[in-house]
């Protein structure tokens, strides 16, 4: 697929940045889908620019390999981009092509799930003093107890049956 070039949106520093925005770009529309998630992930970090880039893979008319790549990237937005985000996911739920309304309404609910699943039910606290209790099971063998010392253990010492 033969993509247009993308204008700088200005908040690029310098080139080597305006290169791997170019670079992830390409990559987002690439056949692999190892590749299309791994960059979907890295501009997922690049804040406005990476928000701008998926964006645009979602709601313009991609493959479908592209527009879940950038719905995946769009759910792992973290910090201030992440309500735009989803903001944008919504827009893609109205979408009038099926695929795009389908890829953002499973995004969606792929990201409630892992805000749910993320609160854990707090644990009972036992009321008052604690008790201390057996363990139960196999009751182990205790060591038997020596019955007398046999004799001086250091070899100066005389032992009494000691042949020379």
């Amino acid at each position: 697929m033969r993509l247009e070039k993308r204008q700088p949106s200005g908040r690029e520093k310098d080139e080597a940045s305006i290169e791997l925005l170019a670079k992830l770009r390409d990559q987002l529309y690439a056949s692999n889908i190892s590749t299309v998630r791994q960059s979907a992930f890295h501009l997922s970090w690049m804040q406005e620019d990476g928000l701008d880039i998926l964006k645009e893979a979602l709601l313009v008319s991609t493959s479908r390999r592209a527009k879940s790549a950038a719905a995946y990237g769009l759910r792992k937005m973290r910090g201030r981009m992440r309500k735009l985000a989803e903001q944008t996911l919504v827009e893609g739920t109205a979408h009038p092509d099926p695929a795009t309304a389908e890829i953002s309404r499973n995004a969606l609910t792929v990201l409630k799930k892992g805000k749910a699943a993320a609160k854990r039910p707090a644990r009972p606290r036992p009321r008052g003093k604690f008790e201390i209790r057996e363990v139960p099971g196999k009751e182990r063998p205790r060591r038997p107890q020596p019955q007398q010392p046999r004799g001086p253990r250091r070899p100066d010492d005389q032992m009494p049956n000691r042949r020379r």
